[in-house]
């Protein structure tokens, strides 16, 4: 078993509620994260934002991660990319769009309408910006902004985190295209029933645009870090760093990957099934599972409470 593993103690309890009948499973709400990537010698080579780690193995690309703060109602300490929940004010708005179709990206995504696929997309690159201060954005559909660092960018991006601007109006203000080309989708993780806050969370990869850097601007984290994948997980594996099961399960996917535009150009390729965990009851004790990801089964008693084998 895997000790890095985000496991909080009440979940045997509400596990065991669920089974019973006793809870009733919220409705999860759509959210995005992105795996942002960089091949290592580039500008932020040596800056891994206090971070454990660093670049890791020569050769391959990094991902930008984020540690959730420990107050943090959801994954308290946990590393993750950055993201965040959908704003439906950018279902429908008209905005500049550069790339697949949003047809395309509605089949991908697993979406019935034009309208869900554009939103989720949105946050995708909105929380991206919210969060590490960059922009998958540019004046035209072949450019992308250089430089998001002065002063009337850092006043948008915090209007932006309050929910005082739309991502559409913000795109709108600034005459840009929203470069969906420079995203692929990869995965699709839903919270467990059984979990008071629930998110249907879409995972995207995109490689970090050249002339931009991050910044540890996101008021959720209290650590940045650029990270080998393999690195990542290895100290996942070792209980160094914890982390949520699609988290580590993308990571390991990311690791054979040599450079960010090759895994950008896998990204069509993943299996965009959305992975549910599954509690049921086997032979005395809960058992909890992820399909396909038989690392992070748990047992639980079926009786008593707290903990979990």
């Amino acid at each position: 078993m895997s000790q890095g593993q985000w496991y909080p103690p009440e979940w045997p309890d509400r596990i065991r509620a669920l089974a019973a009948g006793e809870l009733t499973a919220v409705a999860p709400r759509r959210a995005a994260t992105v795996m942002l990537l960089r091949d290592p010698g580039g500008p932020e080579a040596n800056g891994t934002g206090g971070g454990p780690g660093g670049t890791g193995a020569p050769g391959g690309p990094v991902v930008h991660m984020l540690r959730r703060r420990t107050s943090m109602a959801f994954a308290g300490g946990a590393y993750a990319y950055p993201g965040g929940g959908v704003d439906p004010r950018d279902d429908d708005r008209l905005i500049g769009w550069a790339g697949p179709p949003l047809e395309h990206w509605a089949a991908r995504l697993g979406v019935a309408t034009v309208t869900e696929a554009q939103a989720v997309v949105c946050a995708a690159v909105r929380e991206t910006f919210e969060e590490a201060g960059v922009l998958l954005a540019g004046p035209t559909a072949g450019t992308v902004v250089g430089d998001t660092t002065g002063e009337d960018w850092e006043a948008d991006r915090e209007a932006l985190v309050a929910r005082d601007l739309s991502f559409a109006e913000f795109l709108d203000r600034r005459g840009l295209v929203l470069r969906s080309d420079l995203l692929g989708a990869w995965a699709r993780w839903i919270t467990p029933e059984f979990e008071p806050r629930r998110y249907d969370t879409w995972f995207f990869v995109a490689a970090l645009p050249e002339g931009q850097r991050t910044r540890d601007v996101s008021t959720e984290a209290d650590r940045t870090v650029w990270i080998a994948p393999a690195e990542a997980a290895r100290r996942y594996d070792l209980g160094e760093l914890l982390m949520m099961p699609p988290t580590v399960t993308t990571l390991r996917a990311l690791a054979p990957f040599r450079t960010a535009a090759e895994a950008l150009g896998a990204a069509d390729g993943q299996d965009m099934t959305p992975v549910l965990a599954q509690a049921r009851l086997e032979g005395g004790e809960l058992v909890l599972s992820w399909p396909g990801h038989d690392e992070f089964t748990k047992h639980v008693p079926a009786a008593g409470g707290g903990g979990g084998a």
